[in-house]
């Protein structure tokens, strides 16, 4: 064949795969829902606990409620490295919420990530998880969606720059990155870790924080919850390897997810979030589901606790600004300061949030059944990069087992 014919034949393929490509997004989009009646949606009071209870399992509120803003209104912002996704309004109004979406439109937005409309959802939507997710516990989570008040709470457009404000670019995106089933990150056949894999990587789309991104945003699948910085404060490594070396165990775990506090370590940040919005709401049954899928169904030795000496520059910043609260031996006061000795955050390999908990503090914050800890001031104006750094390498050092391998650039980067 002419090189002539080749180029010709090739363009003609080119325009053939172009026109229906062009044919399958217009149908797409003409098929699309942009009116229609307001739904009305009538189920039991059993039906609107079960739907509740898996919207709390999944999380929605923290991500569907904006700081001040009504629930489940939206106006959350999310950055990424590509602009700014705004969560919507899921209330039941019919002109900014879900109101005229029926429960086929509600399952095409959580399985395939596709609007009413017709037009693609941005993954900030975990449907890459929820992809996994029941009809049943769908149909359910609708129902009590429906229930709720209706919000008149516009919904805000989504800051992307060019050209990922190209939503169409969605469906090649899912061509390459939406897969049926997510990998398991433990061992286990059992029926709690079954469940529990239900829990963590589908409706909890834990991996979504914790499983590292690659360039387009897609979740890095062969390293499933290994742990990623999505925003300022990591998400860190919960593979049953990586809890295991940070002294977690089943029963630590479990009163963790439950409560937010276990021994020295308590959760801050957007961790936080879950354990008020979501985890702190599940019966015992799932909670020691989840513990089993993430340790597995045989869980590794935690780590033991690992005291050294650290340096004297940075005990010195410790004793000064951190001791009073802290103690001099790192131990904290039970069920009102936590402790640094074992603590979670030290044993982290990547010093990251400890560097941010240094220099940022932590806001005073309400844990369930009534506990609380006040905040922790930021010294970041106390501190330099030198003796920030030289604090972090003593407080790994000391009681996290870890490298005191920080340098003033690392603390330089983190301002």
């Amino acid at each position: 064949m002419s090189a002539r014919r080749l180029l010709r034949w090739t363009a003609i393929a080119v325009v053939v795969v172009a026109a229906a490509l062009a044919a399958f997004v217009s149908a797409r989009l003409l098929s699309g829902k942009t009116g229609g009646p307001v739904q009305v949606v009538k189920a039991s009071p059993d039906a609107v606990a079960r739907g509740k209870y898996l919207a709390e399992a999944a999380d929605c509120a923290a991500c569907h409620t904006a700081p001040g803003g009504a629930s489940y209104a939206g106006g959350l912002g999310m950055a990424s490295g590509f602009g700014t996704i705004y969560a919507t309004n899921i209330t039941p109004d019919p002109d900014n919420g879900i109101g005229r979406w029926t429960s086929d439109d509600f399952w095409q937005a959580l399985h395939d990530g596709v609007r009413r409309d017709g037009r693609q959802l941005y993954p900030a939507m975990p449907y890459t998880s929820y992809r996994g997710m029941t009809r049943a516990d769908s149909d359910a989570i609708y129902a009590y969606l429906m229930q709720l008040r209706p919000m008149k709470v516009a919904n805000r457009i989504t800051e992307l720059e060019f050209p990922y404000n190209i939503r169409l670019g969605m469906l090649g995106w899912n061509l390459l990155f939406l897969t049926d089933d997510l990998p398991a990150t433990s061992t286990g056949s059992s029926a709690a870790w079954q469940r529990g894999r239900y829990l963590v990587d589908v409706l909890g789309h834990c991996g979504e924080c914790h499983t590292p991104r690659g360039p387009l945003g897609e979740m890095e699948l062969s390293r499933s919850l290994k742990g990623f910085a999505l925003g300022r404060v990591a998400a860190p490594d919960i593979t049953p390897a990586g809890l295991a070396a940070r002294g977690w165990a089943p029963a630590s775990l479990g009163t963790y997810l439950s409560r937010g506090i276990a021994g020295p370590n308590s959760a801050f940040a957007d961790m936080h979030r879950v354990v008020v919005l979501s985890t702190r709401n599940l019966t015992a049954d799932d909670i020691a589901a989840m513990t089993t899928y993430l340790l597995g169904d045989k869980p590794p030795a935690p780590a033991a606790e690992t005291v050294g000496e650290g340096n004297q520059a940075g005990r010195t910043s410790y004793v000064a600004l951190c001791a009073g609260c802290h103690g001099l031996d790192g131990k904290g006061i039970p069920n009102t300061i936590v402790g640094l000795r074992n603590n979670s955050t030290l044993r982290l390999a990547d010093p990251r949030n400890l560097i941010v908990a240094t220099l940022d503090g932590i806001g005073p914050q309400n844990f369930p059944h009534r506990m609380s800890l006040p905040g922790m001031p930021g010294f970041a104006d106390k501190l330099t990069d030198e003796q920030a750094a030289a604090l972090v390498n003593y407080l790994r050092a000391a009681w996290g087992g870890q490298k005191p391998d920080v340098r003033p650039s690392n603390v330089q980067a983190l301002r």
